[in-house]
Parts: structure tokens; sequence; C-alpha cells
């Protein structure tokens, strides 16, 4: 008869086998070749999952489709969450039949701004699924009103709220005139906020919230998880194109990072460097 370990050596090995556990989740979660399915699955179960992408990265939005797919398969997809269309809109009462362009005109879709042939396939996977797909992101209609609202600037730590300055500088290629620091800054909270916001309103229990947002949205210290109630379990993963200089700083910051190839070299901050045109006499 075979013999049972002894209650402390039971002890000593549970804690090694967690750790080979976490060990091959870590491994899993790194491994860019590993099929999404397995990947969201490993990061199972959650109240929510983020996925923070690179906007303009082709790889991203496969991804998104397929984490869509992945658990409207297993029946987990509370509602796809977005912060490409405004709070308020949403494909919420049509059915699985829904065209595109019915669904483009729930969501008041803005195509300039988000291209539709990028994100659709993400969006129509969700409705074709019976999933509720919902805008999240704060009007613009409230943006004036929110670069005033001062209540906004004590919703993060002092530290976190510096740091989102920073990046909100970053962000704007260190362009932006400093007056508009704190203004521009209350918006990225407002629209952290207002997607928090849709998240809880979306969940069901058992089932996950899935947002796409960008990646300053995802993170775990600065975005969109400060907003939720600390009982809302969250998970979120930056989509990364490339390497990413102090990737190792931010680790704290995502759950799991997914590395894609990286896109050619482009400089985002060329527009901005533009010099407005002269008046005409």
């Amino acid at each position: 008869m075979r013999r049972l370990p002894s209650s402390r050596a039971f002890r000593r090995l549970c804690p090694l086998l967690a750790a080979l556990a976490l060990s091959a989740c870590t491994a899993l979660q790194n491994n860019p070749d590993a099929p999404v399915a397995r990947r969201v699955a490993a990061l199972l179960p959650t109240d929510v999952l983020i996925l923070g992408e690179q906007h303009d990265a082709p790889e991203h939005h496969a991804i998104e489709r397929e984490t869509v797919e992945a658990l409207a398969a297993q029946g987990k997809l509370a509602a796809l969450v977005l912060e490409m269309a405004e709070e308020g809109t949403g494909a919420v009462l049509l059915g699985p039949t829904a065209t595109e362009v019915q669904v483009r005109g729930s969501l008041a879709w803005n195509d300039k701004a988000w291209p539709w042939q990028s994100y659709g396939p993400a969006v129509m996977a969700a409705v074709r699924a019976g999933v509720p797909v919902i805008g999240a992101n704060l009007p613009r209609a409230r943006m004036k009103n929110a670069m005033a609202d001062v209540s906004l600037d004590v919703q993060l730590n002092g530290a976190a709220y510096t740091a989102q300055q920073d990046a909100v500088r970053e962000g704007h290629c260190k362009l932006l005139p400093e007056p508009q620091i704190v203004p521009m800054t209350r918006i990225q909270v407002g629209r952290d906020r207002a997607m928090a916001q849709a998240i809880v309103k979306a969940r069901q229990p058992g089932k996950t919230v899935l947002l796409i947002s960008g990646a300053g949205h995802a993170t775990k210290v600065l975005g969109v998880p400060q907003h939720l109630p600390t009982e809302v379990s969250v998970k979120t993963v930056r989509l990364q194109a490339g390497e990413s200089p102090g990737e190792d700083e931010g680790k704290e910051a995502y759950d799991a990072v997914w590395r894609t190839a990286a896109l050619p070299p482009k400089d985002y901050c060329a527009d901005m460097r533009i010099p407005a045109p002269r008046p005409s006499p």
C-alpha cells in the first residue's frame, strides 16, 4: 500500500507546487507562440480582464478578437467594454444577427479616430456570441467639465497622480504647455473612472468583463484598475509591440506582457511638431 506524505511533508510540498505552477503560468504568459486561448485561460477566473493595446499594432487587434472568441466559447464573457466608443453607446439591445452598419450606429463609431477594420472583428465576434458591447470612454461633451473638476485631482494618491501627470507629458511628446498638464491629467483620470464605472455596471457573477483600451488605461498603478471597487478582481495584460525601454521597471503595472513583432520605426511626435499655419494678412 502506498504511503501518503505526512502533514509536515505536505506543508513543505505545497509552496513548492505553488511555485512550480506560478513559474509555468509565467512561462506561458511570456510565450508569444502560446495560443491566445491558453494564455487567457491561465488568467482566469477574474471579474475583469483588461487588454492594453498599442493602437496601431495589427497583431494586437487579432489578439483582441481571439480573446473575445475564447471567453465567449466558454460562456464566460459578460460584456465587451471599449475605450473606442463613448459612454452611453452600445450594442446591448441588438441581437446576434445585427449587421455591422447597425452595430456601428449603436456605438456612434468614429471611424476616423478608430478604424473599424481594426476593431470591427472583435466587436462583431462579441455581437455574434450574443454578448453586450458597451462604449465606456468619457464623452467629448463632458471633457470641458472634467478639465475644471478639481475632485479628479484626488482620485489617485499623490505619487500616482504625479506619475499620471508625467505620463500626460510623455504622451504629448513634452510639447504640451505646462498650464495644460493638470486639466489634461483630469481628462485622463475622468476617462479611467468612466471605463471603471462601465465595467462595474456590466459585471455578471461567474463571468469576465473584457475591456479593450490603450496600455496607459490598463496599468494597475495608474489606470482603470485604480478606480474599481476593491472586491472586483482584475487582471491586466499589456500588448507590447517589440521591446520597450524601462519595461522591467513597470512589471507591477501588468499581470502579463504579451509581446508581438516590432512595428516599423515611426516618429509619433512629428505631427505635433508641425507649426500651425500663420493667418493670411
